[in-house]
């Protein structure tokens, strides 16, 4: 099946053909007739399958031709829980609206203010933003929502993890109660149903994937290995086997410049990215990391959604997340649309709890393999995650004293040092002739706490206050 046999119109088939993109992916050929009728959507699928294109594509078909928005008006509305996330959406608008007279804009914290202000002067067809800085621009008077047609919720439930539920109701009481209501989400957890319940209109329903996978063409390897040989062992597997383009995720920020630094003392090049950077030092690691100039690019979670770059072929959990689910987000960073990739994981005995929720999330067992001179101590005994997460081994005010245990039905407890994934939802990528993602120059979060986790899903779904100060500050850190 061809685009232009989903209903798209000639321009948008011609955008996307100039792409090189031909043949639609699973939720693409699902979700476009879909959301091309006008009615309410919920989708759920695997990070890495073209969501964003899934509605970027039928959104500017039906705006195109309308009236031009009023001042300080928008006609459709784009709801994403990160920065990186806001810009790559945009990038999608830009590129597959490029022969259609429809204007956009991404507005997103830890940037001046005032030139989003005067952008959204003039009106806009397309706003893509996050939650907080949506609400600032709204309290300044500088945006109405009372036009808006189209609402789109991104990654619904990342904003949930990220405790976005309230700035979420405060937009949904300023939109008209006419309006179409399209809700994507990498997974579809019940708290994604039941907020759909609240907010959908008789929605039609789209699940290509089953529940909590994988990407099957995503090859998974765990290597056990001492915790102080972890370094050792990724520069290792680097330079014997000529990786090029690593995304390696750690579980903190400072973790993730320490390892920046030890891999370069190795001699590859690598830069650490995460809440702390400026975004100049963001913008300029993703560069050099998407051109092909840095060999590794280490990032804590805030990245996991938010970094699309075409064929990355390798993923390294360098630590294990926390939450099960953000293992699913991480790797699906590489083998995105079709295309292969490989997931390798280096799990040392403090992890082995996490381990095994892991694979009990995703009803799979990740295969062994243990590297010649890196064989882990057998007698090792298992020490505390949270006295290793701070500069110096330093206790937080409220330390974990061991690892979560495993529950099929609960998650491990959020820690504050731990860091919250910010996910790219995929536009398109080149894998063949599907769309899956693209590319773009994400903002920064401003403040360090922006990666930690706020109120879990279900409390932030009942409305009920963010559990501490700390999940107060992570609403603000992705303004």
């Amino acid at each position: 099946m061809s685009f232009a046999e989903l209903g798209l119109a000639e321009p948008l088939v011609r955008a996307v053909t100039e792409h090189g993109y031909t043949q639609p992916t699973p939720i693409q050929s699902q979700a476009i007739p879909a959301v091309l009728k006008g009615g309410d959507l919920l989708a759920g699928a695997q990070t890495g399958t073209g969501k964003t294109a899934g509605f970027t594509l039928p959104m500017l078909q039906r705006l195109n031709g309308g009236k031009r928005p009023a001042p300080r008006h928008v006609r459709a509305l784009v709801l994403t829980p990160t920065r990186e996330l806001a810009a790559q959406v945009n990038e999608s608008v830009v590129t597959y609206g490029k022969y259609l007279k429809l204007s956009s804009e991404v507005v997103f914290g830890g940037v001046n203010i005032n030139p989003q202000i005067q952008k959204l002067s003039r009106g806009v067809d397309i706003l893509v933003a996050t939650p907080g800085r949506l609400l600032d621009l709204m309290q300044q008077g500088a945006l109405n929502l009372s036009s808006v047609e189209i609402l789109v919720l991104d990654e619904a439930d990342r904003m949930l993890d990220m405790g976005f539920i309230r700035d979420i109701r405060k937009v949904l009481a300023a939109l008209p109660p006419k309006r179409q209501n399209l809700l994507f989400s990498a997974t579809f957890a019940d708290e994604i149903k039941a907020l759909a319940d609240s907010l959908l209109n008789q929605p039609q329903t789209i699940e290509v994937a089953r529940r909590n996978s994988t990407v099957e063409v995503i090859g998974q390897k765990i290597h056990p290995v001492d915790r102080d040989k972890k370094h050792q062992l990724l520069a290792h597997l680097i330079t014997e086997h000529h990786w090029f383009q690593v995304l390696v995720f750690t579980r903190t920020k400072h973790g993730a410049n320490r390892l920046a630094e030890q891999l370069g003392k190795s001699g590859i090049s690598a830069m650490a990215i995460h809440g702390n950077k400026s975004q100049a030092a963001r913008t300029r690691a993703l560069s050099e990391f998407k051109s092909g100039k840095l060999q590794a690019l280490v990032a804590t979670d805030i990245a996991a959604r938010g970094i699309d770059i075409d064929q990355l072929p390798y993923v390294v959990n360098y630590d294990l997340p926390n939450v099960p689910e953000d293992y699913v987000h991480r790797i699906g960073r590489t083998g995105r649309a079709g295309a292969t990739g490989e997931a390798v994981s280096l799990v040392c005995v403090d992890e082995h709890v996490l381990l095994r929720d892991i694979e009990r999330f995703i009803k799979r067992e990740i295969p062994r393999e243990v590297i010649a001179g890196f064989e882990p101590d057998p007698t090792a005994k298992p020490q505390p995650i949270q006295l290793r997460s701070q500069p110096g081994g330093r206790r937080n005010n409220a330390p974990r004293h061991g690892p979560a245990k495993s529950s099929a039905t609960s998650r491990p407890a959020p820690r504050p040092s731990s860091a919250t994934p910010g996910k790219s939802s995929p536009s398109m990528s080149k894998s063949g002739s599907s769309i899956g993602k693209s590319s773009a120059m994400p903002g920064k979060p401003s403040q360090a706490t922006g990666e930690s986790r706020a109120a879990p899903r279900g409390a932030a779904l009942l409305g009920r206050p963010a559990a501490n100060a700390q999940s107060r500050k992570l609403r603000s850190g992705e303004r």
